[in-house]
């Protein structure tokens, strides 16, 4: 990993940490995660005491401290799966106006949740953690489906489920809608398999591919990429190709040396199922180091 501050090594550790853990907070890692794109900025979430340090500079105490007021707004107890999905819908939808639209796929904080929580705006799969978190702090049979490009929620049975779309506010979904949305995107039909619900390390790896894919577009933004290489390779399951993807942007960052012998590394990986492409990785390795001179 790169050099770090402490600040940032502490909470990797806990993100680390916490991606391990035998129930992974999803939360936490989406606040984790969030934290990597610096404060949030005090004034905008809580106030200060003049003279004092900021005790949650990233945000991350105040987002859970609000995703506790959002569910208790809600009415506990044992109701059925529509009556949940109509409770988070206007309460997260049409009193507090979660929602999105295709502005929101151009921002980098419509995947924080930090700044989700602030604007009550982001990208389907960060709204869904919204609905996720606040309705199972009520006790909500709740839990994320990841539909090919559009992630939504569902409630109670898991072979019938009643589904919600955060994105639109909460607009019920049928299943001729989901059938409707994967057709759209892939061209190919609903699979049972599509609606399996979303693990927290599944849904926090397509938040991180998210952020990568935003960083992509703006090659500018190689500190973005950086750091969402980085988290998602503390994940316990990760693509291997991730290791090249994290030297590439050191040599664009200018560490040569470092991102040499990291191609070098994975090159090692790859000599005896692709040969072909370890010694292409190689050959990027040496012309790292050529541009010390």
């Amino acid at each position: 990993m790169s050099a770090l501050d402490s600040g940032t090594a502490e909470r990797r550790r806990q993100f680390a940490e916490e991606a391990r853990s035998e129930r992974p907070d999803l939360a936490l890692l989406c606040l984790l995660l969030g934290a990597e794109a610096g404060p949030v900025g005090p004034a905008e979430v809580r106030p200060v005491v003049p003279g004092e340090a900021d005790p949650d500079p990233y945000g991350i105490d105040a987002a859970q401290i609000e995703l506790d007021r959002l569910a208790g707004l809600l009415p506990h107890g044992s109701r059925s799966s529509a009556a949940w999905a109509s409770a988070l819908a206007e309460l997260l939808g049409d009193r507090c106006g979660f929602g999105g639209s295709s502005v929101d796929y151009q921002r980098l904080d419509s995947s924080l949740l930090q700044q989700v929580l602030r604007r009550r705006r982001g990208l389907p799969i960060l709204l869904s953690v919204v609905w996720i978190e606040v309705a199972r702090r009520a006790g909500a049979p709740v839990y994320g489906v990841a539909l090919p490009g559009h992630f939504v929620v569902g409630f109670g049975d898991r072979e019938h489920p009643v589904l919600a779309d955060p994105f639109a506010g909460g607009a019920p979904l049928t299943g001729q809608d989901a059938e409707l949305l994967v057709a759209g995107v892939t061209g190919a039909a609903l699979k049972p398999s599509m609606m399996t619900p979303a693990r927290p390390l599944e849904v926090v790896l397509r938040i991180l591919n998210n952020v990568r894919a935003w960083a992509a577009a703006r090659p500018e933004r190689t500190d973005v990429a950086l750091w969402a290489v980085e988290l998602s390779l503390l994940l316990p399951s990760h693509p291997a190709r991730l290791r090249f993807e994290r030297a590439q942007l050191l040599v664009q960052r200018g560490e040569f040396q470092r991102g040499a012998v990291e191609m070098e590394e994975y090159a090692e990986i790859l000599d005896e199922i692709e040969p072909t492409t370890a010694e292409n990785i190689r050959r990027k390795a040496h012309a790292a180091r050529a541009m010390l001179n």
